[in-house]
């Protein structure tokens, strides 16, 4: 097997988010996070609920852009919402900003009544860091995300009552809550990448260990199930190029 790309290796990084979760709803945004969901079924989480993009739920794991195939149910919006309410689903989203403690936007960039940029809106993004365990998916670290104060708060940090914040992972390492305060910390850098290069594209002092972990790398199984069934395009490389 060949040595595993970048992508693959935020793919599994992604999957550890969903580890330990059991029977829950893994709601995901973003290639590699929904390649991640769907790996972390097949293999150390099968109790997962997975679903099609849409609104089914799948019977299995699926490819990236398959039909359903069997399903296990229907997930209408009603009761799409009524797993938010319930705490029983574990979304990992995306964010255009992200501050020490975790407060992200998705809605505008600059002043909120003349934004250089009108971005999604805040979405289900209130709902969900307020009522279930959220993670993000950032494919592009960079000063411009990593930024000392959000424009506009779409999802709650740990200093305005988020539920349950559990890890970001990007293209460049991963990263958890535990910083002082429920601040941000570096958990691990992915392979090739040192905590200086993961500072330089931080907007904020960022705890880092003194031995900084490198992020584990797919097993062969892992991609086997990445490369052969689940993402045989590689879309996974045009989010995180090699």
């Amino acid at each position: 097997m060949t040595e595993a790309t970048r992508a693959e290796i935020c793919v599994t990084a992604c999957a550890e988010a969903w580890r330990g979760d059991g029977e829950i709803l893994a709601a995901a945004m973003g290639t590699c996070s929904v390649l991640g969901a769907r790996l972390a079924r097949l293999t150390f989480e099968p109790g997962l609920l997975t679903t099609d993009g849409g609104a089914l739920l799948t019977a299995e794991a699926i490819p990236l852009g398959a039909e359903a195939g069997a399903i296990e149910g229907g997930l209408p919006f009603r009761d799409h919402l009524w797993l938010v309410a319930a705490g029983r689903r574990h979304v990992m989203m995306g964010a255009s900003q992200i501050d020490p403690h975790g407060n992200t936007n998705i809605s505008a960039i600059g002043d909120w009544e003349r934004p250089k940029s009108q971005l999604l809106g805040a979405r289900g993004a209130p709902g969900n860091t307020r009522c279930n365990p959220t993670s993000y998916w950032i494919p592009r670290h960079s000063t411009r995300v990593f930024v000392e104060r959000v424009d506009f708060v779409s999802g709650v940090g740990t200093d305005r009552g988020a539920f349950d914040l559990r890890r970001v992972v990007t293209d460049l390492g991963v990263f958890d809550f535990a910083g002082p305060g429920g601040t941000l910390r570096l958990v691990s850098v992915h392979p090739g990448v040192t905590a200086d290069q993961v500072l330089a594209a931080t907007g904020f002092d960022l705890p880092v260990p003194g031995d900084v972990p490198t992020t584990r790398t797919p097993t062969d199984e892992e991609l086997r199930l990445l490369r052969g069934f689940l993402d045989p395009k590689a879309l996974r490389d045009r989010e995180v190029p090699t």
